[in-house]
């Protein structure tokens, strides 16, 4: 079996609520998981629970690890108190509001931090929470690379179709898709008109339902992309590529969960970090491999992000140029913009 072919199917039977083996560690996520498998798996309940460093930080629980790194994950040992609802209202941070205090609980550095930090990548690849049971099984397990890393899922990509898309007020267009061979997932390429000999203008769009679509004020996803498309229509072509890394990489399931915790008060940023991820989650290795298999290895990149010009530097792709990509404010999404300027490090 191929390492992708692998990771598919690990991913596949952890939203599932299957458990997964990840190198020394057999994993099991909590989200998903249903009572009848923890009883099989776990049948004297006593298994630990695996959280990602930010959430371990959020619940207090950082100081007492002997090694204070925020990325390092921690395990909390099983008590008496730690059902599976119990588990899961310690991972879902929407329930930190309105629970009581929590239970005494340990948390004790992880035996194996490779293999635990390649499971909760696997949980971020899912979509899920990064909390995870760590059971002693066989039955029905899952095997993944014990040394899963953004490097390990390099992507290769490869158009799996193609085909002309005409679009009002824009030159000819085609849309080209590509496939993620470890998730599965299929990212477009919009080719807009021709380049004329120089460096074409691009654009990295990540997917946002409720911006792309529902037209939501609570970001300026929605704006960006109509405004990419105007301007690429009038430098006569450029490429926009539309990324399937909803929620800066946390799922749409996790970007909701965030937005929750935004009614509560909580900036875009510490939202991710209390939900247990990264401020941002996105890598550029799929973005950087769609243009090369595009011909596009010097390009002129749309943008205020300077992590998308880092990441495509960082896969080979050459940055000509940078050009200012603005959209104004409305009262729901000024405080959003003002902290991707200010803790995001996002340009004028």
């Amino acid at each position: 079996m191929s390492e992708t072919s692998a990771i598919e199917r690990a991913i596949a039977a952890l939203k599932a609520g299957r458990p997964v083996q990840v190198g020394s560690e057999t994993v099991l996520s909590v989200e998903t998981a249903s009572e009848a498998m923890l009883e099989l798996v776990d049948p004297d309940g006593c298994a630990p629970l695996l959280i990602s460093g930010p959430r371990a930080m959020a619940l207090g629980l950082a100081n007492e690890r002997e090694a204070a790194d925020p990325t390092h994950p921690v395990e909390v040992n099983h008590c008496e108190w730690l059902d599976r609802e119990s588990a899961r209202a310690l991972a879902d941070p929407g329930r930190d509001f309105d629970r009581g205090p929590l239970g005494p609980l340990e948390a004790i550095p992880v035996e194996h931090p490779d293999c635990a930090k390649a499971a909760l990548t696997l949980a971020r690849l899912a979509g899920l929470l990064p909390a995870l049971w760590l059971v002693d099984t066989e039955t029905n397990v899952a095997i993944a690379p014990a040394d899963i890393t953004a490097a390990t899922l390099a992507p290769v990509a490869t158009i799996v179709a193609r085909a002309k898309l005409p679009l009002d007020d824009l030159p000819p267009s085609q849309m080209v898709a590509f496939r993620d061979p470890a998730s599965g997932e299929e990212h477009v390429a919009l080719v807009v008109g021709a380049f004329g000999g120089k460096p074409p203008l691009i654009r990295l769009h990540s997917e946002c339902l409720t911006g792309d679509v529902f037209g939501s004020l609570k970001c300026d996803c929605g704006p960006q992309l109509k405004e990419a498309l105007r301007i690429l229509g009038a430098e006569g072509g450029g490429i926009l590529l539309y990324l399937r890394q909803e929620g800066r990489g946390i799922g749409l399931a996790n970007k909701l969960r965030a937005y929750a915790l935004q009614d509560r008060g909580l900036d875009t940023v510490d939202a991710n970090r209390r939900l247990g991820f990264a401020d941002d989650e996105r890598n550029y290795g799929m973005a950087a491999a769609m243009l090369r298999a595009l011909g596009a290895e010097r390009v002129r990149v749309l943008t205020n992000n300077p992590n998308k010009i880092a990441g495509l530097a960082a896969e080979g792709i050459e940055v000509a140029a940078r050009v200012a990509h603005h959209m104004p404010t409305n009262p729901h999404n000024a405080d959003y913009l003002a902290t991707k300027r200010k803790k995001s490090g996002h340009l004028d």
